[in-house]
Parts: structure tokens; sequence; C-alpha cells
């Protein structure tokens, strides 16, 4: 787009961008354009048209960088002419000076929430939903903030003089519904007239029947719950104008039996949001069947399809050492916050229970728990009482924590787009984050595969060596014996007569000859190294 610069001022003339006439009282010369740069103060007149060619050139408005191609500025006519001429890109801009797009209401909530700075896929999509009325396509990397990308605008076309349900939210699991219900409750708490109601499965049904008997604008929904309570005839979609398919490459196996189902409740005239991580055919088969054939395709940052702060590894192991690996990891990890992924309910029993055994502070997720379990899991996860999540695929979708330090593929996915999930659980919001893959050396093969599907790339973790998988059991040892319980049936006659075994060691002694016990018991190399050392020094 070629506009140009006038050389001009104190003249009203028209200009024609994007195929929008808009009035231009003054322009500025080249060298009030450098000022402007430099500072805006320095500006006078009522208004100014810069014509910046391509290339990095950048405007500072209050202390906000802001890459662009034209701005025009006219006092009391910015936020419209923003409007108007849909110049958006502010990566490097935050929420309080984002053009005013968004109410005083969410601005206020997204302050005290201390959200300051939105994401690539917020300042793409925020506009677009705002002063567009196509559908929209929305691909971006798990963890970039596209709840509050849709969430945002959602709850600023909420006209609460009206009480019927104008939005419904489908997530594929309980937890990312539950979740995407707290963001939008949280956006919306300065305006507490704005009424949202979470229907997801796993929980009874009459409670949510109840509920939507009340007043409500916003129903956030799972599939298979929204159904059941349209064929109960027990909510009314007929004037909702707006549908969200939030994670939509993750539902479309629930999906496609009963999208029609809820498409046939909802009226033809409707505006489609469908946001997704990955574009499989399938996806692509769904938004040519149900969304409008004008539809605004956005993507944020999917030069490479895996989250660019994922430093990806993997180590190669053979089946009998691959749980000792894990825990010599784990322990490498203390104190961080993790999710080690299986690809089955039984696996994820049987790690959680052998790290439990050795006394790893962990929990179970699959979908085979019940909600209220479930629940205290995800709890005592994002309140930071245990540090380790052991979970299915579909369980750990709702699972949106700030600080997961890392992830690990116990067992590898069978999808490419799995791989993208499962690491997207780190590194959001653009931290830092790994994802380990635990491997054995039939699956070596799956790593150019992964690294040339997804555009990224693995390095190879060394696997530590015998002695130090060794001196990690006994680590381990030292913990159970740390967190044991004390045995009340033990009688006073049999403590006491222990005690005096003991009693001229001191401390250092006792320990020392308790872990001399321990490796002669397992046969340890600690104590072969230990002996071999003497040796050679003899």
């Amino acid at each position: 787009m070629q506009v140009g610069l006038r050389q001009h001022t104190g003249l009203t003339d028209k200009i024609q961008i994007n195929n929008i006439e808009l009035p231009v009282t003054i322009c500025a010369t080249p060298e009030k354009i450098q000022k402007g740069i430099q500072g805006l103060d320095t500006l006078n007149g009522e208004g100014y048209l810069f014509f910046l060619s391509e290339g990095p050139h950048s405007f500072w408005m209050k202390d906000c960088k802001i890459p662009i191609d034209i701005i025009y500025l006219q006092q009391g006519k910015i936020n419209e002419i923003y409007k108007r001429l849909s110049i958006y890109n502010l990566d490097k801009c935050n929420f309080n000076n984002y053009l005013n797009l968004l109410e005083n209401f969410l601005i206020d909530a997204l302050d005290v929430l201390d959200i300051k700075t939105p994401t690539s896929i917020q300042t793409k999509t925020i506009p677009v939903i705002l002063n567009q009325k196509q559908d929209v396509v929305a691909l971006a990397k798990t963890g970039t903030g596209k709840t509050a990308g849709f969430g945002l605008p959602l709850l600023q076309g909420i006209d609460t003089q009206n009480n019927s349900i104008q939005a419904v939210v489908l997530a594929p699991t309980r937890e990312l519904g539950q979740q995407i219900f707290k963001n939008l409750t949280d956006f919306s708490s300065k305006k507490p007239e704005i009424s949202i109601a979470c229907v997801v499965g796993g929980i009874p049904i009459k409670p949510q029947i109840e509920r939507l008997k009340k007043d409500t604008h916003v129903v956030i929904a799972t599939p298979g719950r929204l159904i059941d309570l349209i064929q109960r005839e027990a909510i009314d979609i007929s004037k909702t104008s707006l549908l969200v398919l939030d994670e939509a490459d993750e539902m479309i196996a629930v999906l496609k039996e009963g999208l029609d189902t809820i498409i046939a409740s909802l009226p033809k005239k409707r505006r489609t949001l469908l946001f997704t991580a990955t574009m499989p055919g399938s996806i692509k088969q769904m938004v040519q069947n149900y969304l409008s054939k004008h539809v605004v395709d956005i993507q944020a940052d999917m030069e490479t399809t895996g989250n660019q702060g994922i430093d990806h590894q993997y180590v190669v192991v053979k089946p009998i050492e691959k749980l000792e690996v894990l825990m010599h990891f784990l322990n490498t990890k203390e104190g961080q916050r993790g999710i080690i992924f299986c690809k089955t309910k039984a696996a994820v029993n049987k790690l959680a229970k052998k790290l439990a055994i050795n006394k790893f502070s962990s929990g179970a997720l699959h979908g085979s728990l019940t909600q209220g379990i479930r629940d205290r899991i995800m709890g005592q996860f994002r309140e930071g009482h245990i540090d380790i999540l052991i979970a299915t695929d579909v369980a750990a979708r709702g699972i949106d924590v700030k600080q997961i330090s890392y992830v690990v593929q116990y067992h590898l996915p069978d999808t490419y787009d799995a791989y993208v999930h499962r690491s997207g659980r780190t590194a959001r919001a653009g931290a830092k984050g790994l994802s380990l893959s635990v491997i054995q050396e039939d699956e070596l093969a799956d790593i150019p595969d992964l690294e040339q599907e997804l555009s990224i790339s693995f390095s190879k973790m060394e696997k530590v060596d015998a002695l130090a998988i060794e001196e990690n059991n006994t680590i381990l040892w030292a913990r159970k014996i740390f967190k044991a319980k004390p045995n009340k049936a033990i009688s006073t006659e049999l403590k006491t007569a222990v005690k005096t075994v003991f009693h001229h060691l001191t401390k250092d002694e006792l320990i020392e000859k308790l872990m001399a016990n321990q490796l002669q018991h397992t046969n340890s190399l600690v104590v072969n190294t230990s002996k071999s050392k003497k040796k050679r020094k003899q």
C-alpha cells in the first residue's frame, strides 16, 4: 500500500486507505516527522499523517512502541481512525494503551490480574473479532493466550439488557471448560451483571439445569453435556449469536457425531470462532462444513509448530532402566513443577504408585477418576502442594498452570499434534521450558520424524551412568526413612533394646552404618567403586 508524504501543512484534504476515505487536516513535513518520532509533544497542529516506507520503522506513543506502515493522528479521533484503518500490530504495546479497543471494565480487570502485555494471538484476534463480522479461524500454539484472545471481545459484546444466552464456548474437557469459566469470570469481574455458566460433564447435571433457569449470557460447555442439556430441553441457545470452538483439534473426535445436534439448535445467522493449535485435515473439513465461506484466517507465530521457548530433548534407555532414569531426572528438578505423560490410564496409575512409593510429591490425573478427585488433584498442583502430575493426554488438556518447568513423554504420543499439545504445557506465556522424551532404542527413528513434521530440533540428553543411578536410589531410600511415619504399635521394650544397641554411636556414625548396610544389600556399585579406589591407593 503506497500513500506518500504530503509536504504541506494547514490544508484540508482527503485520502483513501483500504478503500476508506479519511479526512486529513494537517500533514507533517519530513522534519516534523523526525521530531515526532523523537517526541510527540514537539508537534503542533490539529493532526498529522505519517507515511513510513517499508522497513523496520517504529513510532512511539505513550511509552508504547508500535511497528507500523501508516499512522494518522488527530486529537479526539485517534481511536476511531485506528479502528477504521485496522492497524493493530501492537506486540510491544500494553493493554492500557491498546488504542481503547477494550472497554474500561476489561482494562480494569486486566490491571487487577496484572496482565499488562497482549500476546501475538491477542493483538491479531481482538481487533478482528471486535470490528469485523466474519467467522474466524485462529491458529496459535498452546499457551499463547487464546482464551483472552476470544474471551475479552466476547465479554465486550455482551448486552446485559438481553437475558438470553448470547455466546456459547465449547471446550474438549471438563478441566479446560472450568479454566475458561474462571478466566472469563476474572475478566468480567468489574462488570458482575454479565452472567456466565459452566456446564461440563462428570458432575451432576441437575444443579446445572437449575443454574440455567437463571438469566445467563455466556455458557461454557463440553460437547457431550451441552447435547444432553439440549435433548432435555434444559437450555435455549436459539438466540445465540456467537459460537466459540476452543482447542478444536482436541475436540474433533467428540464433535464428529454431536456437532450437528448443537448446530441445529443454534440460529443460522451466527458467528463462529474456531481456535486450534494444529490444523489437521479433520479441522479443515469442519471449517468447510460449518463455518461461512468468508472466513478470516489468523496465524500467530506459527513459523515453527512447536513453542520456541521449549528445549526439546530425548534420552535413550533400556526398558529396565526407564523408571530409575526418570526418578534421577525428577530428583534434579526437585521443587519445580512438571507433568509426565503416559499413553493409558493404567500406565498413569502404575507410574503414580511407583513415584508415591519413592516419596515423590505427585498425583495422577485421568478420565476414570471422579470429578471430585480430579478437582482435588488439580487444586493441589495449582497451589504447589504437589510438584508432579502424571496424566493422560486428554486429562491434561485443561491444565493452564504457570511455571511448569518441564514435561516428560514417558511414552511417546501416537500423533504429532499430541506432541505439540503435550510439550505446550510448559513454556507458557513467554517462559522457557523443557520437553524430555524417555525413549527406547526402537523409538529413536521417531525423533527425526517429529523434527521434520513440527520444524523443531531435538538434542540428546546423555543417560546417567549406573553409579549415578545407585547414588540416586540411595537418596530415595533415605527419603523413605525420613518420611516414614512412626509405628506406635512397637513396644517400649523393643524400642529401648534397639536404642541400647545404637546408644554409643554419633549421628554421623549411625548414618554411615545404615548406608553401608543398605548399599551392601543392593550390591551397589557405590560400594564396589569405593573398594576399587582403596585398592589403587595401596
